[in-house]
């Protein structure tokens, strides 16, 4: 069973998440990086290009799901080096700092506000122009107009995405359309509909994009 809430970090979420049934699971992209709980370990979910897929079972997981582009400066790496990668929290920080955050959160009753209080403790002031490009992709607009409205070219808009999501912000604003275009459908707009509002040239279009992203086709997503 999956639970989420707004956390008390601007933008991000904290989730646990306990498995039903063993399967595995789906974990599509969405700009985001994650910092996770499980069993004893504190690990980091890096940005993904294609759905990850879980080995299913293994107990209970937490995590704080940052907002884009926010992670990076926290954790003290940029996001293109965790690409789609789950990686130990201790190849990342001292060991020593690690060990005494492991501690912290398994002896905290709840471990899931205690991660969130680990970030909120390490966080730094975001960077408001990755903000407002993630608004403006998540609008629709194009890079070329985004990049504009920021006053950047597009090497600069191009290595500065990188840095902060891991990749370039055609990739990201391919993410957020998808994840535009789930909502949709999971709120029950028909497809060829949800295609044209969430940005895609035709039905077939859309449906190509989820394939490539989330590595099934779009009604196995919708469970239909």
């Amino acid at each position: 069973m999956y639970q989420e809430r707004a956390s008390r970090l601007p933008g991000a979420v904290v989730w646990v998440n306990a498995p039903g049934d063993g399967g595995a699971g789906r974990v599509l992209p969405d700009g985001c990086m994650d910092l996770l709980w499980h069993e004893g370990r504190l690990l980091v979910a890096g940005p993904d290009t294609r759905a990850y897929v879980t080995g299913g079972g293994g107990g209970e997981w937490m995590g704080l799901r940052f907002y884009p582009g926010t992670a990076p400066d926290l954790l003290g790496v940029p996001a293109y080096a965790l690409l789609d990668q789950r990686v130990e929290l201790s190849e990342l920080w001292p060991a020593a700092d690690v060990r005494r955050l492991r501690d912290r959160v398994g002896g905290a009753g709840d471990p899931a506000a205690a991660l969130e209080e680990i970030a909120l403790e390490r966080a730094r002031p975001a960077d408001p122009s990755l903000r407002r490009l993630v608004e403006a992709l998540d609008a629709g607009r194009s890079v070329a107009a985004a990049a504009d409205g920021l006053g950047l070219g597009a090497r600069q808009l191009h290595r500065r995405s990188r840095a902060a999501f891991g990749y370039g912000p055609k990739t990201l604003a391919r993410v957020l359309r998808m994840q535009r275009a789930l909502a949709l459908a999971r709120a029950g707009v028909p497809l060829a509909e949800t295609a044209v509002r969430a940005g895609y040239a035709d039905q077939p279009h859309l449906s190509r994009e989820v394939r490539e992203l989330a590595g099934l086709p779009l009604r196995g997503l919708l469970g239909g």
